[in-house]
């Protein structure tokens, strides 16, 4: 028969002592026991490798889809920002514009009136302030004074319609200026509010940053690693077979740097991001430890074909679990600073073994397979 769990001892107690009839022993199928049995111990999933236990469910998972929303609504309210930003600064340049051409009109329309002005006082030069009339019978012939007049009228005519042109010209500017300066305006006040909204999901989006490190945290001190995270996450680029361990980063300590915050050498590749960035696999592999505790913090090491290992660590949360397949580019966790860290950031190695100590320059690792770190700040 199957051995029934031990049940906490009772005090014991007077029993009265009955006649009974003997029974017949019935077999209990083995089938029965084995689905007994199978029922009774924790699977092998909810334990670390590193002895931790992990928890069915992600507590966390909340909080972690909340920073990956606020990352997304960040990222919108920021380029719909720096479109309409753009967007003034191309009206504050035509009113620039604008204003100019407005000057160039009005100074032509100066400069005309002088010339007309010069060009009257030169006539009544001329003529000696004598009247028309007067200056008909003095002249030499009448055809000359005509022709005189005619050509006097002519320019005095041109003059005339070129003023009336340039003062046509700067009402079109003004009226044109004047459009451009309400474009802006509106533009400036839709800049304005959306710097605002920027501003305000940025400050959810710090606090829930700092929410999800401080689960991970709770859940590193109390040996207990959450399970899997599972986030909506967009589909890897199929055509790249490897990337980089994050989109976008800074680079901070490198492989092999020396520093009194490591006991000998630094053995991986530093990238300085934010809390609930989304860490990849750098290329397609499959998981062979999630792990929390210790120096690294949370951490994930993926297997790759061709023998080598990753190690992601100082993780706030993992999305994916012991056993599961990845593909280069497919999220493993959020980055975080638990562990030995002094700030949020993922600490990446390339290794011969998934153990500590058989570390490769990741750097240079990653060169080999067509990805630079040193040249962009993106991947």
């Amino acid at each position: 028969m199957c051995a029934r769990p031990s049940s906490p001892s009772r005090p014991s107690r007077p029993r009265r002592v009955r006649t009974r009839r003997p029974r017949r022993l019935v077999a209990v199928p083995v089938l029965l026991c084995a689905l007994i049995a199978l029922g009774t111990p924790p699977t092998a999933a909810a334990h670390g490798t590193d002895g931790t236990d992990r928890t069915d469910g992600p507590e966390g998972s909340g909080t972690s889809a909340e920073v990956v929303r606020l990352y997304e609504e960040a990222s919108k309210a920021t380029e719909r920002y720096e479109v309409e930003r753009r967007a003034a600064e191309l009206q504050r340049g035509r009113v620039k514009k604008l204003d100019r051409l407005l000057a160039d009109e009005r100074y032509q329309v100066a400069v005309l009136r002088e010339d007309l002005g010069r060009m009257a006082s030169a006539q009544y030069r001329t003529g000696g302030g004598l009247p028309l009339t007067a200056r008909l019978l003095l002249a030499d012939s009448p055809d000359e004074l005509l022709r005189g007049r005619r050509a006097l009228g002519q320019a005095d005519l041109a003059v005339t319609n070129a003023v009336a042109k340039t003062q046509r010209a700067a009402a079109r500017l003004t009226t044109a200026r004047q459009s451009a300066e309400r474009a802006r305006g509106v533009l400036d006040r839709r800049t304005a509010r959306l710097a605002r909204l920027k501003r305000n999901i940025e400050t959810k989006l710090e606090s829930a940053r700092w929410t999800l490190q401080g689960e991970a945290d709770e859940a590193v001190t109390a040996g207990q690693c959450r399970g899997a995270v599972r986030l909506e996450q967009p589909e890897p680029a199929a055509t790249r077979a490897w990337v980089a361990p994050v989109e976008t980063y800074e680079l901070s300590a490198g492989f092999d740097s020396a520093g009194e915050r490591w006991a000998r050498r630094h053995t991986g590749q530093d990238f300085a991001v934010d809390i609930g960035a989304p860490v990849r696999a750098v290329g397609e592999g499959r998981v062979v430890r999630v792990a929390c505790g210790g120096a690294f913090g949370i951490e994930v090491v993926v297997r790759h074909p061709d023998g080598y290992y990753t190690q992601y660590a100082h993780l706030a949360a993992v999305t994916v679990d012991q056993g599961d397949a990845v593909r280069a580019g497919q999220w493993v966790g959020q980055a975080g600073t638990t562990g030995n860290s002094t700030g949020p950031h993922l600490h990446f190695e390339a290794r011969l073994t998934p153990d500590l100590g058989s570390g490769v320059d990741p750097a240079k690792w990653l060169d080999e397979r067509g990805v630079s770190l040193e040249s962009a700040s993106t991947g």
